[in-house]
Order: structure tokens, then sequence, then C-alpha cells
């Protein structure tokens, strides 16, 4: 392995990073599959030759170029092949598809799409819509797909030899598309040092890693944790990184020895679909040392760590917009598993009320960074300066997210979405917490809490859910006011209540909560005012 020293900021760009390990590194393998194993030196030529065969379709510094792929190696070379020639690449949920898809193809501007064979038959669905878009494929391709170019025949131009000379490390190298739970999807534009810091700041000092370490990603590559875990960190740390297509509950296991596999990365849910799989007689007999599984509860940490005989990692707080908010290194016996730690040195973080004034420690206030230093954070949103200057309050960027600070240990906890969270009455109410009381009751299938805005109180919301209930099962607005009365504070029980078939969702599943928001109430909609339940104080 060997990490860089990348303290000249003419080396904080990755076209410089792959260069140098290529050099100092280059028979040491980066890229990993079932069916390849890439080395940085390999790698190195083949971006250069990638590069080439961009220029020669006419992308320029500057263009836009969209990557609408399953993970694979193939994506993270065309992403480092585009930065040589200081473009910026944009991932693509591989879960849009139809009307979402273009949009966010249209919104992007792009001069060239590259696609799979995996993914063209939704390419193809909606390619009369895309204005002539150039596209490129990898693999073989339906003659329906109107392609410029393949992969290979980008492959087989000779190496382009880059001119680094101009490339500045606040660039923006990418753009990542936020999810769209609170509002219209935005493009994140993102600078090397972005990424670069959010490695060394956040994902490396916890992996601690050693010579024969290697990285199992079973993230997609539209998500920027997978590129800051995995990607990334293994190109900044010179240690190869195994791409899966997939996550696989079975399979994962059998997976990380097949490959030897010593570190990962993984979001809660597959944290808990490992532990409630039934148990084997080799589980602890894996070569797994350490995993970072966000979030994962205080009761799981344990049970999990002791069955699978692996360390689990201290999580932090990111978001697209500012890769590491909160970070902790240190395995502190004061501060609970579910803190998410505390500030980097390179920016002040502070909890603000609503007209921006920091609260007392213990208090729920919104996370606000402001950079000590440039190039932290994002670099605003693509095509949208007003969203971008509304993110921001004299110097602080506003994360949109909720917390505490303990005053005792000085570390910081999420408590929940900021417009997922209602105020009412001078108290802050967690959707969050709502939501988890509330799906408990047998009956109920989903629920979305958020907030209507108050008739008296027009700087207030009242809490409303949005309820599907199981099929087969019957509930009444009463019987699920008085469940949730029973099992949480009082103020846990909505003013309105409505039943519905399915809630909106965005292709990557999560509640588009400022949907139901719009809709408002209707004559279907329940209310706790207008009936005779009375909620117990």
């Amino acid at each position: 392995m060997k990490n860089l020293d990348l303290s000249s900021l003419e080396d904080r760009n990755f076209a410089t990073i792959l260069k140098l390990q290529a050099q100092h590194n280059g028979e040491e393998r980066f890229l990993v599959t079932d069916d390849c194993a890439i080395t940085f030196a390999q790698a190195e030529d083949i971006t250069n030759r990638l590069a080439a065969g961009l220029v020669a379709l006419g992308i320029q510094a500057g263009d836009r170029v969209s990557l609408y792929m399953s993970s694979c190696p193939e994506m993270v070379l065309l992403a480092l092949a585009i930065n040589k020639i200081r473009a910026v690449w944009t991932p693509i949920n591989t879960e849009y598809k139809g009307e979402w898809l273009v949009d966010t193809l249209v919104r992007s501007r792009c001069r060239l799409l590259i696609t799979d064979q995996e993914s063209q038959q939704k390419i193809i669905d909606i390619q009369a819509r895309l204005n002539g878009m150039e596209l490129v494929i990898a693999g073989n391709h339906n003659e329906q797909l109107q392609t410029t170019a393949s992969y290979q025949q980008l492959l087989e131009h000779e190496p382009l030899t880059p001119d680094y000379s101009n490339m500045h490390y606040g660039d923006t190298c990418a753009i990542l598309w936020t999810s769209g739970t609170t509002g219209k999807s935005k493009g994140v534009m993102q600078s090397y040092n972005a990424w670069i810091r959010a490695i060394q700041e956040g994902a490396s000092p916890l992996y601690n890693s050693v010579a024969g370490d290697s990285i199992y990603c079973v993230l997609p590559l539209y998500n920027s944790g997978a590129w800051i875990t995995c990607i990334f960190r293994a190109l900044l740390e010179g240690i190869p990184v195994i791409i899966e297509k997939k996550f696989s509950v079975n399979k994962f296991w059998d997976r990380i020895r097949h490959f030897g596999a010593t570190q990962t990365f993984a979001i809660g849910a597959m944290g808990t679909f490992l532990l409630s799989s039934p148990d084997k007689p080799n589980d602890a007999d894996n070569p797994l040392r350490v995993a970072q599984i966000v979030p994962m509860s205080s009761d799981n940490w344990k049970k999990f760590e002791q069955r699978f005989d692996v360390k689990l990692l201290r999580s932090g707080m990111g978001l697209s917009e500012c890769f590491v908010v909160a970070r902790q290194a240190e395995n502190r016996s004061d501060v609970p598993l579910h803190a998410i730690g505390f500030s980097a040195d390179d920016a002040q973080l502070s909890l603000l009320d609503d007209d921006g004034n920091p609260v007392e420690d213990g208090q729920v206030g919104e996370f606000a960074v402001k950079p000590l230093v440039p190039y932290i954070i994002f670099n605003g949103y693509f095509d949208n300066p007003e969203a971008t200057a509304d993110a921001f309050h004299d110097g602080w960027f506003l994360t949109g997210d909720l917390g505490k600070k303990d005053p005792a240990t000085g570390a910081f906890f999420f408590v929940d979405r900021k417009k997922d969270a209602i105020r009412y009455a001078g108290r802050n109410i967690s959707t969050m917490e709502v939501e988890s009381v509330a799906i408990r009751h047998p009956a109920v299938k989903e629920v979305a809490a958020y907030g209507i805005t108050s008739k008296d109180v027009e700087s207030e919301q009242e809490l409303k859910l949005s309820v599907v209930v199981e099929p087969g099962e019957s509930l009444t607005c009463e019987a699920l006011c008085q469940f949730i009365n029973d099992n949480a504070p009082y103020y846990f029980v909505p003013r309105f209540i409505q039943f519905t078939d399915a809630l909106p969702y965005t292709p990557t599943n999560k509640v588009q909560k400022f949907v139901l928001r719009e809709q408002g109430n209707n004559d279907q909609t329940w209310d706790l005012k207008q009936s005779d339940y009375q909620v117990d104080r």
C-alpha cells in the first residue's frame, strides 16, 4: 500500500493521485471483481486511453458526462478519465426511469451519456426525448439504441498525455443529485478537495488501513458514500477495492471469504438483514477485520461484533453538500455509540435556531457548518443559484438536519431532518420518532409523519400522519391515536390522519413528504379536534 502525501495543493486531484500510485505502487491491485484485477499502473494506462477517446468525441473541460451504469470497474475508470480532461462526471441512479430519468439527464445538461448493457432498455424507452444527446455504451448493445461509440472504441485510442497544470483542487469534478425527499432534487457540485478531505478527515482515520487490507464495496456507485469509504479511499491509500454489483444477504459472508476482504462499509438496513439471517457455524470464520454500518443500534452493535467477530467502527455525519459534518476517530467510552461525534478541525460546527442564533447545549438546533479553509464543502447547486443562496446564512451552511450537543462530552447527536420535524406550541417534534411508534401498530404497513401549516400560527405546523393499512386489516383513527398515546408522549398523537393506498416514493424508496404536504387536507382527512377522542396527557 502507498499512503500519499497530499499536503501540496497541486496534488489534490484524482488524476495526479492515480499517476502517483501508478509510479510508486503500480503493481498493487486497485479495482477487483470476479472477472478482473486492474492494478494502479493498468488503471493509469486505461484512463489515459479513455480520456483520449473522450477528447475525440469532442468532450472538453467543463463539459458534463452522465454515467448511467451498474457498479463496475468501467464506471470508476470512466470517472477518472473524465476528470483527466477537466470534465465533470455525474452518476445517475440506475433505478431512475421514465420521466424521472429524463428530467435528471436534461437538467444535467450533459454532452454525453454513458450507459451499459444492463441499463440500456431504460435509455431506449426515452432516447427520443434526449434532444440528440450523444451516447456511449459499455458491453453489447441493442440495435434500437442509437450510439455514438462504444466503451471499447474509446479504449482503442492511443493514451493521452494529460496536462494537469490548469487543474485546481477546488474545481468541480462531479455532480451528484440529491434524492428529492424534501423538494425537487438538486445537483450538488463537488470539488476534488471536498472528496479528499472526507477521506483524510473522516474515513481513513477510522479504518486505519494496514498492508494486506482490501475493501469490499457493496453500495451502488451513484451513492457518494461508496466513493468516499471505498473507491476513492482505495485510490488514496493504495489498496484494492472489490466492486460488487449488488448486496446479497445470503452470499455476503461467502463473498467476503472468496475475496479475502478485510474492510467494508454498509448502511444500517444491510447490517440488520445480516444479523437477522439464520445463524451458521462459520459466522465468525471470515477475514473481515473492521466494518462501518451506519446507523447501527446499540443493542445490535455488540451482537454483530460477537457473532461475526468483526470490529464495528464509530459513525459520523455527512451529506452530499458537506461530506464531513461531524466525525469521531476515537472510541471514547463516555460517548454513546449512537453519537455522530465532533467537528473537524478545519470547520466550525454549531446548532442554530430558526433565527440563526446558537442554541444552548442540550437543546435542539439545526446543524450549521462554517468552513475555515476553502473548498471543504460543495461548490453550490448546479444551475440553481437561488437554492445555493438559501442554503447559507451569514457564512454558515445550513444542513437541514437537527441535532443536540451533549453538555458533558461536547458530542453531537442527530435528531431528525429539519423539514421532517414539526414545531408546534413551542415544541420540536421529531417525525422520525413519531413514525417509529406508529409503525409498531400491527395494522400499519407504512406511515409518513409530516406537518400541516397551522391556521392559527403560520410559522408553526400541526402533526399529520398518512397511513397505509396492512392488507386484510382494519384500523380506525381513534385506535391508532390510542396506540400512540399509550406508547409515546401525548404530543405524538396527530391532529390529522389520512388513510391512503400508497405513499409517494422517490426511485430510491424515500417518501416524498413535500408531496404529501402540498396535497394538504381534504374531506377524507380525520381531524382530532372534530372527533370525540380525548388525548390522555
